[in-house]
């Protein structure tokens, strides 16, 4: 069974495991988009799952997205 995460928890995850600063301040599941700062001062959302599996840590300024091929 998946691990059901806390806002708190989340915010310690990003503030161990990247240069982003998290936003949103409430965590409803899943799906929901999370706001972030990256270090470059740029605003982004992510899902959680995109960000702690795939490694979308940054904005898609830092970070851009990989060419589809």
């Amino acid at each position: 069974m998946n691990k059901r995460w806390t806002i708190e928890e989340i915010r310690k995850y990003v503030n161990n495991n990247s240069e982003s600063t998290l936003l949103t301040t409430e965590y409803r599941g899943f799906s929901q988009k999370l706001s972030f700062r990256c270090a470059c001062g740029n605003t982004f959302e992510k899902t959680f799952t995109k960000f702690k599996n795939n490694g979308q840590r940054k904005c898609e300024v830092c970070q851009p997205p990989k060419a589809s091929r």
